[in-house]
């Protein structure tokens, strides 16, 4: 490889990584509760629009890495092969199928935001009361976990490579920054789940069952309940 070309390929990869590190950034502070603090107390107006600019915004600033990534791929670092590209396209479709299974325990009005237009709300809660679907008895952070599943069943290049790393960390980085939003809203009731489930990474000996699954939802109900 020549030294010009090898110097373009470091700039494409460096640019890459900004505009992932761009998003990471602009993705994590509109998410923070500080954030949505701030606008609450200079801009109350934007709360009921919020979540909807925020699913925008995260669709927006995804597309420049994704652009960069596709433009300039770099070379091959792996691909799949026989029998593992066969396991590897089964687990990819393994994780589709458990998202869009997964919709259905998730609000999905509240999700995209229509709910707080439609009911004008005016406020920085958006968690409810803690729901624990079949696959939050097996991770905390199932979207996460089917999201690694997807990136690593993949051929890979320098590009998405690169890729996979940065965002593999950004999950890793953001589980633990959205257990301190849930705590928040939910205390020791989700600080009572995290006891039993493990994080991303699904572990035999931290399953949780249905009945104890009830138990921590049923925590939750009667905590509200003393409150009131």
């Amino acid at each position: 490889m020549a030294v010009s070309q090898l110097i373009s390929t470091i700039s494409d990869h460096i640019v890459l990584i900004i505009l992932w590190l761009l998003y990471f950034f602009v993705h994590s502070l509109f998410a923070s509760l500080q954030f949505k603090q701030l606008i609450l107390q200079y801009y109350p107006r934007i709360m009921p629009w919020y979540r909807l600019i925020f699913n925008f915004l995260s669709i927006l600033l995804l597309l420049p890495p994704v652009f960069v990534m596709f433009l300039f791929p770099g070379d091959v670092v792996w691909q799949w092969s026989g029998n593992w590209r066969n396991l590897a396209n089964i687990l990819t479709l393994m994780a589709v199928a458990g998202f869009l299974w997964s919709l259905r325990s998730y609000d999905n009005a509240e999700f995209l935001g229509t709910r707080q237009l439609k009911e004008s709300r005016v406020d920085i809660t958006e968690e409810g009361s803690l729901k624990l679907s079949v696959l939050h008895r097996y991770v905390r952070h199932p979207w996460y976990a089917l999201a690694l599943v997807l990136i690593w069943t993949r051929d890979m290049n320098t590009s998405f490579l690169i890729s996979a790393i940065l965002i593999s960390l950004y999950l890793i980085i953001g589980s633990r920054l959205e257990e301190g939003k849930l705590i928040a809203f939910h205390g020791d009731q989700y600080r009572m789940y995290r006891k039993y489930v493990a994080a991303l990474i699904p572990l035999p000996w931290r399953v949780l069952s249905k009945e104890k699954a009830v138990e921590i939802q049923n925590f939750g109900k009667k905590n509200d309940a003393v409150k009131k």
